[in-house]
C-alpha cells in the first residue's frame, strides 16, 4: 500500500513523501479499512516535527481520523461486514490506503456524507464531546466560549454548542474569520485584531465554558471572562503552555480549570467515548446539524501541500487528503 512517510523522521512539510509499505493485515476485535479520506489535524504538523510523538503501540504514520469501507474483519468482530461505510478515530496511522483500527473505535458514515465530509468528524466531534460536553458539562442554555473559532476542532465546537442548545460566544483572528465563524452559528463572534475582546464578552453576559487552544496569551482573557462556577477546558496552547494565574481568583469564582489529550487515552475508553459519541452527538450529524465546512482537498501525494496550507492558518474548517 502506498503511505506517507516523513524523511528523515521529521522536518518541514517538504519531509512528507509517498513510500511503500506491506498492507496490514486485521487481528483479533480490528477491522481493515479502505482509506478513501483522511482529515489533516495540528497534531499532524506536531508529529512531523518531532514534537508529539505517536503513543505506543500507535503507527508512526501521521492521521487521526478516517473515512472508507470495512475490508476485512478480524476475528470476534460481529458489527461490521465487508463493505460498510465507515469512519475511524485512530492513533495513527491515517495518511495510507489501508488501515488497521480497534472495531470499537469505527462509526457508520450517516447517510448523505461523502467520505470527504465523513473524514473530518472523528478527531474533531470526538475531541469537542469529551472536552466541551464531559469535560466542561456544557448544558443548555449556557454560553460556550470558543477560541481560535474557524480552526477544525472551532467549526465543530460552535456547531456542537447550537444543536446542544447553548449560547456560543467565538473569537477568531480577522474580519473573514468572525464572519465565518457566525455564519456557521455563533450568537456573537468577535475579531481578535480589533475588537476589546474582554470587554465584549462581559458585556454578553461571560461565559460558563472556555473551549481554550491559545493558552499563555488568553488566560488573564479567560479567567476574566468565566462567571461563577465556570469550566476552563485547556486542549491546547499555541502561544505556550505557562501562565501565572491567581488562585485565590479561581476559588471565590468556584471556577474548574481541566484539560485532555484525546490521542493517548487508553483503547477501552475510547471505545467508551466512541459509543457516547454515537448516542448523543451522531444524531446531529445525521440531521445535517453538524457538518464541517472543508476548506481544502489534497490528493494523498500531495500532503506535504495540504500541511503547508494548514500551517499558514488562512483555513476555515478542515483539510482533508482524499485517498
Amino acid at each position: 500500500m502506498r503511505v506517507i512517510e516523513i524523511e528523515g523522521g521529521s522536518g518541514p512539510a517538504e519531509a512528507l513523501k509517498i513510500a511503500e509499505r506491506p498492507d496490514p493485515v486485521a487481528g483479533p476485535g480490528q477491522v481493515l479499512i479502505r482509506v478513501r479520506a483522511a482529515g489533516v489535524n495540528r497534531p499532524d504538523l506536531l508529529q512531523r516535527t518531532g514534537a508529539y510523538p505517536p503513543p505506543p503501540g500507535a503507527s508512526d504514520v501521521l492521521g487521526l481520523e478516517i473515512a472508507g469501507e470495512i475490508e476485512a474483519v478480524g476475528e470476534g468482530v460481529t458489527r461490521w461486514a465487508v463493505g460498510d461505510r465507515v469512519c475511524a478515530l485512530l492513533g495513527g496511522g491515517g495518511y495510507a490506503e489501508l488501515v488497521v483500527v480497534d472495531a470499537r473505535h469505527v462509526l457508520p458514515i450517516p447517510e448523505g456524507l461523502d467520505y470527504v465530509q465523513a473524514a473530518v468528524l472523528p478527531e474533531t466531534v470526538f475531541t469537542v464531546f469529551a472536552n466541551v460536553f464531559e469535560s466542561g458539562a456544557l448544558k443548555a442554555s449556557e454560553t460556550l466560549l470558543i477560541h481560535g473559532a474557524t480552526s477544525g476542532i472551532g467549526v465543530t465546537a460552535i456547531q456542537m454548542a447550537k444543536a446542544a442548545g447553548a449560547r456560543v460566544i467565538a473569537t477568531s483572528r480577522g474580519a473573514d474569520k468572525a464572519a465565518a465563524a457566525k455564519a456557521l452559528g455563533a450568537d456573537i463572534s468577535l475579531d481578535a485584531k480589533s475588537d476589546d475582546l474582554e470587554a465584549q464578552i462581559r458585556e454578553a453576559g461571560g461565559a460558563d465554558v472556555v473551549l481554550d487552544m491559545v493558552g499563555r496569551d488568553y488566560a488573564a482573557l479567560n479567567l476574566n471572562s468565566l462567571n461563577a462556577g465556570g469550566r476552563w477546558v485547556v486542549i491546547a496552547s499555541l502561544t505556550g503552555p505557562r501562565v501565572e494565574m491567581d488562585l485565590q481568583r479561581i476559588m471565590l469564582k468556584r471556577l474548574t480549570l481541566t484539560g485532555s489529550t484525546l490521542r493517548s487515552r487508553p483503547a477501552d475508553e475510547k471505545a467508551r467515548l466512541t459509543l457516547a459519541v454515537e448516542a448523543t452527538a451522531w444524531p446531529w450529524v445525521a440531521s445535517g446539524k453538524v457538518k464541517p465546512p472543508v476548506q481544502a482537498v489534497f490528493a494523498l501525494e500531495q500532503a506535504a501541500d495540504a500541511h503547508a496550507e494548514l500551517e499558514a492558518g488562512g483555513h476555515i474548517g478542515k483539510i482533508v487528503l482524499s485517498v
